[in-house]
């Protein structure tokens, strides 16, 4: 008889030898082509990170490409554009299409470049030459002339904002047809040649003729001395004159209150979240009835809707505010996040949430850029995702993680803005991915699913390659009391490793759009076979 203790029989699937080590030098599963992708396209901003500079991303995002079909490819961008709301990464793939196959890149352009900025995006990826070639090709070419062209002549005008290259840079390099003589001015006007003005489009117009009033009067409205009566009047007094453009265009004129009140009253969602300071700089919220305006426009529960935001900007929008904002402004934020996470799935079973709260999460979550670094980090987003969850599942457990589980008390009708705040801020550490786990083994309790929050540079709990990562041998543990169980683990970082093998049982899903709970709840509630994220890419219809 052989030895017992050598060719004992085990329970459950058999846990795989780990293949490589991730950035923090730990043992780990090695993504495929595939997953790989899907992952840098979600997460990643083309920014430095933690552990891997932009440059590193980008030629490992390309070198995927290369190892998987165009079909995929196209169904990626689609995703990372509809679902995950991404912007370069898409970019980057329409551009990679463009040159592996352009009739596949024809097909999903004018829905991934949806925009003047993804467009922009796209046409100086295709400068820059990283996808093969410096020119845009015939297709690229016609199709931006297509997009132009379709254009109303109020639409490219608000689509002349933005630098590097600006749609004038474009225009120069597409060379597009006018339709008409307004067409043909405002080409002209656009690129800095000659133009008839009695052609130009009548927005444009209107345009010119404000400058000209504000820049030739002799005392701009900013340095006006009866500025501060104007503030407290009784009846605000808008500028009715202001012309409907972008307010990009208007702020480096001299604007006075009047001006900026009208900015303020005509702004859209995202505009008035990113210049909530600028408003408090130029007295607005001085004015009660701009401060209730403001506020009902922020927590609009069809306009955020509309407006796919993000929880995170909504964080970092809130924590940009100093002591001085109205508590109507901070309270419309707090209000607009909980809307923002109303997609969080109820999940029928016992939860636990482990956000990760190491040191490798104190770093931006959408990376490090001089003049674009994100004041939201990692393990803010952590947070604010097991916050999330916990609103809605309010009998979850929560254990947040370093190289240990840390103790915290949660109570789930706090606020979701709240409750992060208080996970986010539990210090620094080492990462050990399995410490959660271990605690449930330990403790011999049976959660039906399990979401891990993290980076998943695991590297505390390193062990024997052939063994497996210690996460996997600890969730084959917990296995043998409740083989229902489920293991999701969402990466908000754009590396190329696993802690946990996806299979039947367990999803790693990368992102932090709303889209990441839909398919949460999905593999909840249903039983699959396969790499269930991938599979879900792959389903997606090209037009």
């Amino acid at each position: 008889m052989a030895n017992k203790t050598l060719f004992k029989s085990t329970r459950g699937s058999r846990i795989s030898s780990t293949n490589t080590v991730n950035q923090a030098g730990g043992i780990a599963y090695q993504r495929s082509p595939k997953q790989t992708l899907a992952q840098y396209v979600a997460t990643g901003s083309l920014n430095g990170t933690f552990y891997a500079s932009a440059n590193e991303q980008l030629n490992l995002a390309l070198e995927m490409c290369s190892q998987v079909k165009d079909g995929y490819i196209a169904r990626l961008a689609l995703y990372a554009r509809q679902s995950a709301h991404m912007k370069d990464m898409p970019a980057l793939l329409c551009a990679v299409l463009s040159v592996r196959d352009p009739e596949l890149f024809e097909r999903v352009a004018s829905t991934v470049l949806d925009n003047a900025k993804m467009v922009r995006v796209f046409v100086q990826i295709m400068r820059s030459g990283v996808v093969g070639r410096k020119s845009l090709g015939t297709r690229p070419k016609r199709f931006i002339q297509e997009w132009l062209y379709k254009l109303s002549d109020e639409q490219l005008f608000r689509s002349s904002i933005g630098q590097a290259p600006s749609l004038a840079d474009v225009i120069k390099m597409t060379h597009p047809r006018p339709r008409d003589e307004a067409r043909a001015a405002l080409y002209a006007y656009l690129v800095g040649k000659e133009y008839e003005v009695e052609s130009l489009p009548k927005i444009v117009a209107e345009f010119e003729s404000f400058k000209r009033r504000i820049l030739s009067g002799p005392n701009p409205p900013s340095e006006k001395k009866g500025l501060r009566l104007i503030r407290k009047s009784k009846k605000i007094e808008f500028a009715e004159d202001l012309p409907d453009v972008p307010f990009r265009l208007l702020t480096a004129l001299p604007l006075g209150f009047r001006e900026w009140a009208s900015i303020a009253r005509n702004a859209p969602w995202q505009m008035t979240r990113m210049n909530l300071n600028t408003f408090q700089r130029h007295g607005l919220f001085e004015r009660p009835e701009l401060v209730d305006m403001i506020a009902e426009r922020l927590r609009d529960r069809a306009i955020i809707k509309k407006a796919r935001v993000f929880p995170y900007q909504l964080l970092a929008a809130y924590k940009a505010l100093d002591s001085g904002f109205p508590r109507k402004i901070k309270n419309a934020l707090q209000d607009a996040l909980e809307i923002a996470v109303e997609n969080v799935p109820a999940i029928q079973g016992q939860i636990v949430l482990c956000p990760d709260s190491s040191g490798s999460m104190q770093s931006p979550v959408t990376g490090h850029r001089k003049g674009s670094t994100s004041s939201v980090t990692c393990v803010e987003v952590a947070a604010l995702i097991a916050a999330s969850f916990l609103r809605v599942n309010r009998s979850a457990e929560v254990l947040p993680f370093m190289e240990k589980v840390i103790d915290v008390d949660l109570n789930p009708r706090d606020s979701v803005m709240t409750n992060a705040k208080t996970l986010s801020s539990l210090g620094w550490g080492g990462t050990n991915c399995s410490a959660p786990l271990k605690r449930l083994n330990d403790q011999c309790e049976s959660p039906d699913i399990v979401v891990f929050i993290s980076d998943n540079e695991s590297w505390v709990d390193s062990g024997n390659p052939r063994q497996g990562t210690a996460m996997m041998r600890e969730w084959q543990e917990l296995k043998r009391r409740n083989p229902d169980a489920k293991l999701v683990c969402i990466d908000i970082q754009p590396y190329d490793t696993l802690q946990a093998s996806s299979r039947r049982d367990i999803l790693n899903i990368g992102g932090f759009s709303d889209s990441v709970f839909k398919t949460i709840a999905d593999f909840a509630n249903h039983p699959i076979d396969g790499d269930y994220w991938v599979d879900e890419i792959e389903s997606i219809q090209i037009p």
